[in-house]
């Protein structure tokens, strides 16, 4: 068994109702790798520990999951996690500008991390959001129809700590960790705010039902 001792005992706590909600211990990896995610801003080699202690299984299993998917960071990444969909349809949209933009303006690279920690920078081949093409997420918040100037803004306004607001979800943009912690299963109270599916998600059944 690896030691836990790096947390406190509220945030074991907390792992242990995560776990609780499955009927398969093992199931709750990928939700508890967001809520470590969201004490340390990455995924930590303690944190990895903590997992495998809490179900009893190898680091290397929990390992195996937090490399397999890019949501998981083996780096702290910064306060504001701007990911730029550069997947065909973007690309043709303008994603390849909106890129380059964005790793100007920032002065940093793929998957680098500005000097004062606010924003960090990837490149993302999808971010299922064709509609709104070219699409950037940030903190896995959507910023739909992107342009250049809009991202040199955005980035511009997460250095601030005033980012503008998603133009769909929530009213205001939370940090990297709060949104870890939501990914982890947690409530932030704001499911209901703002836009959740706009007109051009909604076309096609729109079309369905008018030739129904």
């Amino acid at each position: 068994m690896k030691s836990a001792n790096s947390f406190s005992p509220e945030q074991l706590a907390i792992m242990d109702a995560i776990i609780a909600r499955y009927p398969r211990s093992r199931s709750a990896i990928m939700p508890l790798l967001h809520y470590v995610q969201s004490i340390s801003g990455y995924v930590t080699p303690e944190g990895i520990e903590a997992i495998s202690a809490k179900l009893n299984i190898e680091t290397a299993e929990v390992t195996a999951v937090s490399t397999f998917y890019t949501q998981y960071k083996s780096e702290p990444v910064g306060e504001y996690h701007v990911g730029v969909c550069i997947n065909t349809l973007c690309a043709v949209m303008g994603g390849d500008a909106i890129y380059e933009a964005a790793k100007e303006h920032a002065g940093i690279g793929k998957d680098e991390v500005t000097s004062d920690g606010k924003v960090s920078l990837e490149r993302i081949e999808c971010n299922a959001a064709c509609d709104y093409a070219p699409v950037v997420m940030v903190n896995w918040e959507f910023y739909d129809n992107q342009t250049p100037q809009s991202v040199r803004d955005l980035i511009d306004g997460a250095r601030n700590g005033n980012p503008p607001a998603p133009t769909r979800g929530p009213k205001s943009l939370r940090t990297w960790k709060e949104n870890s912690e939501v990914l982890a299963g947690l409530s932030d109270g704001l499911a209901g705010e703002g836009v959740q599916a706009g007109d051009p998600s909604l076309l096609g059944l729109k079309i369905a039902r008018g030739n129904s």
